[in-house]
């Protein structure tokens, strides 16, 4: 079964197409009443990744959310900034991830810099 769907992540929206391979099982296409489909192995469950250092639960920490490369920093130590803002934009596999201040307040620190290469969870800024 064919579907198409409209996704949008992070305000930009892409429509896709996906193949539902589980709906042909379950109308027993190619199957008999005596045959069973062949067991798929469950994928290995996802190993605990220690958190970075750097932790996201910091008050007022704004973070990685993946690991890639600084393109800008669009936020400036004393600036005042407002929930939804713009503050960082991060390069992984040649697509761009625009990073937004969870809250406002003004910036106290901000610790990294374009071209700064940083993992999933680190600090990139403070707000306070």
């Amino acid at each position: 079964m064919i579907s198409h769907l409209k996704i949008t992540v992070e305000g930009k929206v892409y429509n896709v197409t996906v193949e539902r391979l589980d709906t042909a099982m379950s109308r027993g296409a190619g199957l008999s009443a005596t045959s069973t489909p062949s067991a798929v192995p469950a994928p290995p469950p996802a190993a605990a990744v220690s958190p970075n250092p750097a932790l996201s639960d910091a008050p007022g920490a704004v973070v990685s959310p993946l690991a890639g490369k600084v393109v800008s920093v669009d936020a400036n130590v004393g600036q005042h900034i407002h929930a939804g803002q713009l503050v960082v934009t991060i390069e992984a596999m040649k697509m761009n991830t625009q990073i937004t201040a969870p809250t406002a307040g003004m910036v106290k620190e901000v610790l990294v810099a374009p071209g700064d290469s940083v993992e999933e969870g680190q600090i990139l800024l403070r707000v306070g």
